[in-house]
């Protein structure tokens, strides 16, 4: 079965895995996981693309902040390129346009969001974009496979 990983690289983010035929759906919070334990967990599972959020440094953010999600995304890309799975950059504006919910900031829109379209599984602030990122890649694929 191939699936779609979906990353939020935040410190307090996630991530989720979506089959191409949505019958299968795994999300993982980073809170309390070793670098290890995350790679250990995506590769149990055949992931064809990842679609990572792409970010930049936030006005107001402190430099030891901006310095540690710098990190993360650095992790995050070394980590896909070690175990050999392509990867999308998909920005905040792009796939929560695409995914009809514009946050404006308010992570509770995204989390809204997500429940709707997820209703069997708990939803977080932790996982709710990695769960919408993945369903933006699922869909965004669906697409360009169709030929639409």
């Amino acid at each position: 079965m191939k699936c779609i990983l979906g990353i939020d690289p935040g410190i307090s983010g996630g991530a989720a895995i979506i089959s191409e035929d949505q019958q299968f759906t795994q999300v993982i919070a980073f809170a309390k996981l070793t670098p290890v334990e995350i790679a250990d967990w995506i590769t149990s599972r055949e992931i064809f693309v990842c679609y990572l959020e792409g970010v930049s440094a936030m006005p107001g953010q402190g430099v030891t902040s901006t310095f540690k999600f710098g990190m993360n995304y650095g992790i995050w890309q070394g980590l896909l390129a070690a175990k050999k799975i392509p990867f999308q950059r998909v920005y905040p504006l792009k796939w929560q346009t695409f995914m009809n919910c514009r946050t404006g900031g308010n992570k509770n829109v995204s989390k809204v969001r997500a429940q709707e379209l997820f209703p069997h599984i708990k939803i977080t602030h932790a996982i709710a974009d990695a769960l919408l990122i993945a369903e933006y890649g699922r869909r965004v694929h669906h697409l360009m496979v169709s030929g639409l």
